[in-house]
């Protein structure tokens, strides 16, 4: 089960359970973060040029990867302000609220958690 840690104190998984390596102190619930962005029409532009010569869009790219990982910090804020160091079952969404603006939700489940061998000590 892959896990990472981001920021370098915050660990995260993709999985609803921890690394083995874990355990768990303390569970705060589901924590979200919620990012909604729009393009500009300058952006819109630019984008539309790119589509019509074809290949990988850069500038929505950099757009959706801004706004998830805005959505992603808000999610790890609001799980530190509840006391927690993990955030487990991490889960996006995204949806288009109206045309050109987007929501990107994020969420899991908050928890403090120890490593095994340091709750031994």
């Amino acid at each position: 089960m892959p896990a990472m840690l981001t920021p370098p104190d915050f660990l995260t998984t993709t999985e609803t359970v921890l690394p083995s390596e874990y355990r768990v102190m303390e569970r705060f619930g589901v924590v979200r973060g919620i990012a909604v962005r729009s393009r500009s029409v300058v952006g819109t532009f630019g984008a539309k040029i790119q589509q019509f010569f074809g290949g990988d869009i850069s500038l929505l790219q950099e757009l959706c990867e801004g706004t998830r990982s805005q959505a992603f910090a808000v999610a790890v804020d609001h799980a530190r302000a509840l006391g927690a160091n993990a955030l487990i079952g991490v889960h996006y969404d995204a949806t288009e609220i109206m045309p050109g603006v987007s929501e990107v939700l994020v969420y899991g489940t908050a928890m403090r958690v120890v490593r095994a061998k340091d709750q031994a000590a």
